[in-house]
């Protein structure tokens, strides 16, 4: 997404407008697939000034409270790495510094309104294998096991419900899935980063089925996994 303005200085000669505004034109993504292991982000923006701008301009990314300077580059791009953890999306706006001919400071806020930039989360387990090659649990007669997910966008994140359903509606897989009961209570905490263990049981040592959460993560409503138990 590529927006620009132009930074006028309010008391310059009308002829001479054009040469003592700053200009920002946007270069940063609307959209980031979110990174859970070091969380930051390339924050860029180019810069063009007018003659009558004296050098440095300082550029700074706002964001929550937060500001952070970007660094120039000789292209005339000014970047950063910002950090976000924990969150789904984040604010951000410029905030641009810069003097007319070594005299009067001018700044000026771009967009007037924050951009939101999303932060995608990545994909949680889609399939994962039991081992039940040693003895069932004596007292429950079951194999346990547990699927574990780890939630980044959200730092409330919880699974809220569980079920168990077959992979297919083959009369073997509706059986199978018959087998697999799920033993976590719910909801769920899912402390941002930290696995969260959805244990299950089966009474057979060869059985599968899908399970499916639902958490109260926007991005996530819902997921399903394939488990399968089977001696490895």
């Amino acid at each position: 997404m590529r927006r620009g303005i132009g930074l006028s200085c309010m008391a310059a000669a009308a002829l001479a407008l054009a040469g003592c505004g700053v200009r920002l034109q946007d270069e940063t993504p609307a959209q980031f697939p979110a990174n859970p292991d070091i969380g930051m982000y390339p924050i860029r923006v180019k810069v063009t000034s007018g003659a009558m701008v004296s050098p440095p301009v300082y550029v700074f990314a706002l964001s929550g409270g937060r500001k952070v300077p970007l660094s120039a580059g000789s292209d005339g791009i000014y970047r950063t790495m910002f950090a976000v953890k924990c969150q789904d999306s984040f604010p951000l706006q410029y905030l641009a510094v810069w003097r007319l001919q070594g005299m009067a400071t001018r700044q000026e806020v771009y967009p007037a309104q924050p951009r939101r930039i999303e932060l995608t989360p990545p994909p949680l387990k889609r399939h994962v294998a039991i081992d039940t090659s040693g003895k069932a649990d004596p007292k429950t007669r079951t194999w346990q096991g547990s699927v574990k997910y780890k939630i980044f966008t959200d730092a409330n994140a919880q699974i809220t419900a569980a079920k168990i359903e077959p992979v297919s509606q083959d009369k073997a897989d509706v059986e199978s899935a018959k087998a697999i009961r799920i033993v976590s209570g719910f909801p769920l905490d899912a402390s941002c980063g930290i696995p969260t263990a959805v244990q299950l049981a089966s009474r057979d040592p060869r059985a599968r089925a899908n399970l499916v959460i639902q958490t109260n993560v926007p991005a996530i409503p819902t997921w399903t996994t394939q488990v399968t138990f089977a001696p490895q």
